[in-house]
């Protein structure tokens, strides 16, 4: 053993005298030791020249009165037959220690030898690795086996949610990591050839594939996480694998990034909305708006199930003398509705605000989705569509007549509490809409003030882009 570091002597009397050193090799050896003296030994061995030893044994020849060497072919062929005893030694001594011991030698010997899969190994090295993966075939493709069992377990799981899928991630951790494990110094080597493992690569695909869908299929983002986290340790000598998986890392942490703001506005918006306030003077009742509904006299709707407000003010006054003003809030579904009235301004407008973005954004953008897909909707005596919107002609004598104008001939205002929509070419052609009587008033005159700030706009639909 301590002629391992002798570079006095010859390269092939300094093999053949460490060659016999792994004779001693037991069981007991320690792994990091005899990784390295492997990998020694293997660099040796790409020194051995032929020319140089024909010229060392012929020297000997000579002196001891023997007839020189003259055929280098001969010499070429048995420096061949010394390798295959080389590796023979090698292998000898691999196999009288305990198998994570010997895995654990070869992988720690195959990394040194290629700088981790970058550079080429010495001859040997590669010679031992293919004697590896034909010994480790039969483990590695049982290993294999169990890990589809384990994806395909998953796969039927994962419709029961991410509790019932996490006890076979788990499985399928341990038993790709002992896959792994056995694999390391045949992806070290592949890589290090400028091959790729195809083992590896099925079976890192198929992890992916798990992956991806558990995040497609079942929006499972943490323990799709956690496989790519996997698939980035493991297989990482693996780069078609490790290109394909470093994209995937970087969208889910994109993904996963935007949820929080999302979350995080969506805790905002929650705030914002939030709102109550008792009104009466003697009997009080609360009006509220949260994430869970609408409220008034223990009548609630959820925001969703709102498809109708109305909202305004009315000034009264005693013989010219101002005397307050009373406010209307109304809201409701298809069914019914309730009316809110009262005093106080503050609690109006502070109500009306939240309400608006809680329902009334919502109510607007379905507006322009339904004349989008061909749908007109009734506000009153108007009926919207995307190209325009059918008003009455008024006439003295006879009935009234609807009339579809298009957005070019229409003019908007507001007088006496309603919102008034009229044609610009005939005066006696209009629909006035009061803000507090009828539905969702607020909403059509939003849209249609919307589409008079986008010049040349021929249908509504055209907001949504």
């Amino acid at each position: 053993m301590g002629l391992r570091e002798d570079l006095s002597l010859p390269a092939l009397a300094h093999l053949n005298v460490l060659a016999s050193v792994f004779e001693s090799v037991d069981a007991a050896h320690d792994a990091e030791d005899l990784a390295d003296f492997i990998h020694v030994f293997a660099t040796l061995t790409e020194e051995l020249d032929p020319d140089e030893v024909l010229r060392d044994i012929n020297e000997d020849r000579v002196v001891a009165g023997f007839p020189e060497v003259r055929a280098l072919d001969q010499v070429e062929a048995e420096l061949v037959q010394r390798k295959r005893y080389y590796r023979s030694a090698i292998k000898d001594a691999l196999n009288r220690l305990p198998p994570k011991t010997l895995v654990k030698v070869m992988t720690q010997a195959v990394d040194m030898a290629t700088s981790g899969g970058d550079e080429h190994a010495p001859e040997l090295i590669d010679d031992l690795v293919d004697s590896y993966e034909v010994e480790t075939k039969d483990f590695l493709e049982k290993e294999e086996e169990n890990v589809h069992k384990l994806i395909k377990a998953t796969r039927d799981a994962a419709k029961s949610g991410e509790a019932g899928i996490k006890g076979y991630i788990d499985k399928l951790e341990l038993v790709t990591r002992n896959w792994d494990s056995v694999a390391q110094p045949i992806q070290l080597s592949s890589k290090a050839r400028g091959m790729e493992h195809e083992a590896s690569l099925g079976l890192g695909y198929e992890i992916r594939s798990l992956a991806i869908d558990l995040f497609n299929k079942h929006d499972m983002i943490n323990q799709s996480q956690r496989l790519m986290n996997l698939l980035q340790e493991l297989f990482a000598e693996i780069p078609d694998i490790t290109e394909r998986v470093e994209q995937d890392v970087d969208a889910l942490a994109d993904i996963f990034h935007k949820r929080k703001q999302s979350a995080a506005q969506r805790a905002e918006w929650d705030r914002e909305i939030t709102y109550s306030a008792e009104i009466g003077v003697i009997f009080k009742d609360t009006l509220s708006i949260s994430p869970s509904g609408v409220s008034w006299k223990g009548v609630s709707f959820p925001l969703d199930a709102i498809t109708r407000v109305r909202w305004g003010g009315v000034s009264h006054s005693v013989n010219g003398i101002p005397t307050g003003t009373t406010y209307t809030i109304a809201f409701g579904d298809g069914r019914s509705d309730v009316v809110v009235e009262l005093k106080k301004e503050q609690i109006y407008s502070t109500f009306i605000d939240k309400l608006w973005r809680a329902v009334c954004v919502r109510l607007l953008g379905q507006v322009l989705e339904l004349v989008k897909a061909g749908r007109t909707i009734q506000f009153g005596e108007s009926v919207l569509h995307d190209d325009g919107i059918t008003l009455v002609k008024h006439k003295f004598f006879g009935a009234n007549e609807n009339v579809k104008c298009s957005w070019e001939q229409i003019q908007i205002w507001n007088a006496d509490g309603s919102f008034c929509i009229g044609s610009t070419e005939d005066k006696k052609t209009n629909v006035a809409l009061s803000y507090i009587h009828n539905a969702n008033t607020h909403i059509l005159e939003q849209v249609l003030r919307m589409a008079f700030k986008k010049p040349g706009l021929r249908r509504l639909s055209e907001l949504l882009d």
